[in-house]
């Protein structure tokens, strides 16, 4: 799958079959999270693999979308380390990149998966749940798996629209 490809046809996947996604998978994902730019390379990103049903559904208790979460046969929690940030916008703009990279290989890996933000506000409790340390900070959890259907659509404003001057 070409990048551009990669882009327009990825979706938000939401529902999940039951089958495991491999180990090899998830480190790839993670991978290309890392590969995200960041302010001198700092990369203060930092991840939880989370396949064991029990934490998932105490994590899902935690969010309003907890079936997305006691669906996914894999969630991966991404934090940003406080410690290693130096620009607070900088370093929370590559938390973005990082985790649209780690949606973009899962989808031309064939997976579905959907960044969870709406958890943030309870992110202390995730710390709580996972026993880390609070100089850490939960970003999202990107929930993974074979999605059930890749029937979902979506669409975009004309981006010329947007565009508010050229020079």
């Amino acid at each position: 799958m070409n990048p551009l490809e990669c882009i327009y046809t990825r979706r938000s996947v939401r529902s999940f079959t039951d089958q495991d996604v491999p180990q090899s998978a998830v480190l790839e994902i993670i991978k290309a999270g890392t590969w995200a730019p960041s302010g001198l390379n700092n990369q203060p990103w930092r991840f939880v693999i989370v396949k064991d049903m029990d934490i998932r559904s105490k994590m899902a208790q935690l969010t309003k979308y907890q079936r997305i979460i006691e669906a996914a046969p894999v969630c991966i929690a991404v934090f940003i380390d406080k410690d290693a940030m130096y620009n607070d916008v900088k370093d929370h703009q590559a938390m973005g990149a990082c985790i649209q990279n780690m949606l973009l290989a899962a989808h031309a890996m064939g997976f579905g998966a959907v960044w969870i933000g709406e958890i943030l506000k309870n992110g202390q409790e995730v710390l709580e749940l996972l026993e880390l340390s609070d100089k850490i900070e939960l970003m999202a959890v990107v929930a993974i798996g074979y999605p059930t259907s890749r029937t979902q659509h979506s669409t975009r404003k004309d981006y010329k629209t947007l565009i508010l001057k050229e020079f």
